[in-house]
This record gives structure tokens, C-alpha cells and sequence, in this order.
């Protein structure tokens, strides 16, 4: 007779325990980590964008206008926030969880690494083919000029 996966139980024993107890340390600090990479995007975003306008030439600007520069640095730190919040979540919900040897909590600290890893998977892919469209328009735009 098989039994079904609601019959299966998992015991997680003190090894298991002191693993997870690492990886909350380095999780906690690529967390805090990333949230100090996110305040320094932020004041070079206020920083390139007050020096650009404080130094633009008196009559025609050229390239990027300055307040799109600061939307693009906190937009940047906005995209960045969400998986460095849940990897910091994990962290913290895993400590609770170790310490306290509470299944709830170590249910959430795994909902919030599963959190961060989908982010993270869209991410990436949502930028590889960022890459592959900029790809294809430059060998079109650079077959366009060679016509020229």
C-alpha cells in the first residue's frame, strides 16, 4: 500500500537546524547589504541629478534630461527593493523559527525565499530578453547603416 503525500512528514533534526541557522547569517548580510546598496543608488541618483541640472549649459540640453536620470535611479532602487526585503524577511522568519523551533515561522522564512527566488527568476529573464531585443536593434540598425 503507498501512502500519499499528505502521510509523508519531514523531521528536520539538529544538522538541518545549525545549516539553516548559516544561511540565515549570510541571507541577513547580503540583505543589509543590498539595503546599503539601495540608500547609495538612491543618493547618486539625487546626486548625478542635481549636479546635471545645477551644470547644464544656459540654452540646448543634450542627452538625457535630468529628472529622467533620478526616475531611472529610483526606479532602480524600487525594482531592487522587493528581493532584498524578502531575502531580509528570510532571514529574520528563519532566526524566529531556529530559535524558537516554530514550524509557522519557518513556513513563512520559506515563503519568503520562495518569494525571492520567483522575483528574482522573472528578473532575469525579463532582462535576458532586454538583452536579446537590444541585440536584434543594434545588427538591424548596424545592417541599416551599412547600406548607407
Amino acid at each position: 500500500m503507498e501512502t500519499t503525500p499528505e502521510n509523508k512528514i519531514i523531521e528536520i533534526d539538529q544538522d538541518i537546524l545549525k545549516n539553516l541557522n548559516v544561511i540565515r547569517k549570510w541571507a541577513m548580510f547580503f540583505s543589509i547589504l543590498g539595503f546599503i546598496f539601495l540608500g547609495l543608488v538612491i543618493i547618486i541618483g539625487i546626486i548625478a541629478g542635481t549636479f546635471l541640472s545645477a551644470f547644464k549649459s544656459g540654452g540646448a540640453s543634450a542627452g538625457i534630461p535630468e529628472s529622467l536620470i533620478i526616475i531611472m535611479f529610483f526606479v532602480l532602487a524600487v525594482v531592487y527593493f522587493f528581493p532584498v526585503h524578502f531575502l531580509f524577511r528570510f532571514s529574520k522568519q528563519t532566526a524566529h523559527a531556529v530559535q524558537n523551533l516554530d514550524k509557522e515561522a519557518l513556513h513563512k522564512a520559506f515563503r519568503s525565499l520562495k518569494s525571492y527566488c520567483v522575483y528574482m527568476g522573472v528578473l532575469t529573464i525579463l532582462g535576458l530578453c532586454l538583452y536579446v531585443i537590444a541585440l536584434v536593434v543594434a545588427g538591424s540598425s548596424m545592417a541599416f547603416l551599412k547600406g548607407m
